[in-house]
């Protein structure tokens, strides 16, 4: 899933942080004075890896019932922040939880500041990390409105969605920021029909992930023993869920075959994301025949996530190709070894 990257014989220096105008507070904090690139690649990397970890964390306080475990919110209990005994085990994975969401905002602060002090960041990656920073607060009340709804499965839905969300962000952002890239190609009719197939992908894998939830919704997996269910038939949810991915394999092997047969080098990407199906397949398969348990519905979960990065890399594989290569003026400058270029088409 790694884009090809052009050979670096010289490393041109990072501007100082007082000539950009970033001097501050954080000149003395390790690596935020003057954020490499590499630094700064990093910390998006860590901001996607911690939004996938809290899908699986918040799979698994459904999953073992302890959706209810603080039975309120944003306390955990009407006087208390924190659980009691008499919340027992369902309590401590609640509130856990709720914990984990403070390691989340920690490593996003630290990816906004890196991003922001970065010299060669520009104005879309300013924004994108900002509004990441604001997902996760968003997100928090979210969770907190689902259990003041006592799990409404159709509020559980939205949280898992939203979750999702700023996992495909958060790949956008490692994208566009990782180092030594290389400068945008030059894309004729054949990419961009590329570039249309993944997007039609990509909107697809949404369709499933969505359709997921209401399977979830109509299942035994309510997050407590009380939490009310969607009404829905649960082999019909099943049904249309398995639907649209029979679509979705459809246009898995269509686009790794247009990529294989044009020797593209998202079919790198294209290979894994059939993996990947090939592995989420059979995973829902074993779990729907064994009574869903439920280390294989968290992994379910999981691997939901991984293919929804692997489908946003590939679109931006494609689109940063055309829509790079076709803004970049006849007089631009070439990048000197050791630069990039960003999406915009400047040589940073």
């Amino acid at each position: 899933m790694t884009a090809s990257q052009t050979p670096a014989t010289a490393q041109v220096p990072e501007p100082d942080a007082a000539e950009t105008g970033h001097a501050g507070r954080f000149d003395r904090v390790p690596g935020f004075g003057r954020p490499t690139a590499r630094f700064v690649y990093w910390w998006t990397v860590a901001l996607l890896a911690a939004n996938v970890g809290i899908v699986a964390t918040g799979g698994a306080v459904r999953l073992t019932g302890s959706g209810l475990g603080c039975p309120t919110w944003p306390r955990c209990t009407d006087d208390s922040f924190v659980p009691h005994g008499a919340l027992g085990v369902h309590g401590v994975i609640e509130f856990g939880n709720r914990m984990l969401t403070w390691v989340l905002t920690i490593i996003a602060i630290g990816a906004f500041i890196a991003v922001l002090r970065y010299a060669r960041s520009v104005r879309r990656d300013k924004w994108l990390v900002t509004l990441l920073a604001l997902g996760i607060p968003f997100q928090g009340v979210i969770g907190g409105i689902t259990v003041l709804t006592k799990l409404n499965p159709w509020v559980v839905a939205l949280h898992f969605v939203l979750s999702m969300v700023l996992v495909s962000g958060a790949t956008v952002l490692v994208y566009r920021l990782r180092p030594n890239s290389a400068p945008p190609q030059a894309a004729g009719p054949r990419i961009r029909l590329g570039r249309q197939l993944a997007w039609l992908q990509y909107l697809v894998t949404w369709a499933v992930i969505y359709l997921g939830t209401v399977v979830t919704g109509s299942g035994p997996h309510a997050g407590d023993t009380e939490a009310p269910r969607n009404g829905l038939a649960p082999d019909h949810a099943t049904q249309l869920h398995a639907d649209a991915v029979f679509v979705l394999i459809g246009l898995a092997v269509a686009i790794t075959v247009f990529a294989r047969v044009l020797q593209l080098p998202e079919r790198r990407t294209a290979y894994t994301f059939v993996g990947l199906l090939t592995l989420q397949g059979v995973i829902g398969v074993v779990q729907y025949n064994t009574g869903l348990p439920i280390v294989l519905v968290i992994a379910h979960m999981a691997v939901s996530a991984l293919l929804l990065i692997t489908a946003t890399w590939l679109i931006l594989q494609f689109t940063m190709r055309t829509s790079a290569a076709d803004d970049i003026p006849a007089d631009a400058v070439e990048p000197t070894a050791g630069q990039r270029w960003s999406p915009a088409g400047e040589a940073r």
